[in-house]
């Protein structure tokens, strides 16, 4: 991988990025896969100098254990399962020793691969759930998809954290426009009594939940008017 540093400017009312390599390029390897040393396209990402935070790396260890103590599989074997499911996902090495240079984007496609793994394979949460990132768009919208109440993990339906209106036909509203969230009947009842905001404090959600694509609710068997999606 090639490292370069981007620079952003405007010219002729035109937004521009120019690309500066931070060491010399490898312009053998660039006419291999492009064709030719002098113009040739790239695929980029924004590098993230956030160094990974103590609590990743306890939220990562603690969704192990909880596959450890389900699998009966040993730690170390499930840990690195992960680290090769993420190197063939996006093509780099992690390593979460405090050594490292791994950053939280890194880390957090890290646990986004084991939280998919969970819920697809119906894994319990337990010492992992404590420490879930209830207020992190990706594990609301897992919680939906799988419908796991998000204050705590039992079957849950989906609710509509915005007034619908009196005697209007949800199958004719376009919910991809509704906020929503994943609760079972007791928390529903629970957010109802205790209003958004004080709900919200207390179990640590985001009070407005997330908007769901038309295809997700479709599959979620959400009815609605979704001919413009």
């Amino acid at each position: 991988m090639e490292r370069t540093r981007a620079y952003r400017f405007f010219h002729n009312n035109e937004e521009w990025i120019a690309i500066k390599p931070v060491e010399p390029l490898n312009l053998d390897h660039i006419e291999t896969v492009s064709g030719s040393k002098d113009e040739f396209y790239i695929d980029w990402e924004l590098a993230d100098r956030r160094k990974m935070r103590v609590r990743q790396r306890r939220l990562f260890f603690a969704l192990i254990n909880d596959i450890v103590q389900w699998s009966v599989m040993p730690q170390e074997y499930v840990k690195d399962m992960f680290y090769l499911q993420y190197s063939a996902y996006t093509g780099k090495e992690i390593s979460l020793a405090d050594s490292s240079k791994t950053s939280v984007s890194d880390v957090n496609v890290l646990i986004d691969l084991v939280i998919d793994f969970m819920f697809e394979w119906n894994v319990p949460f337990k010492e992992g759930y404590k420490q879930l990132p209830r207020e992190e768009r990706y594990f609301i919208y897992q919680c939906c998809r799988h419908r796991r109440c998000l204050v705590c993990g039992d079957y849950a339906d989906i609710h509509h954290l915005d007034t619908v209106g009196m005697g209007m036909n949800r199958d004719h509203i376009d919910h991809t426009q509704k906020h929503v969230m994943p609760l079972c009947r007791t928390h529903h009842e629970n957010y109802h009594q205790l209003g958004a905001e004080k709900f919200a404090e207390l179990y640590h959600v985001p009070v407005n939940g997330i908007k769901l694509d038309a295809e997700t609710l479709k599959k979620l068997g959400v009815k609605g008017n979704y001919k413009s999606q």
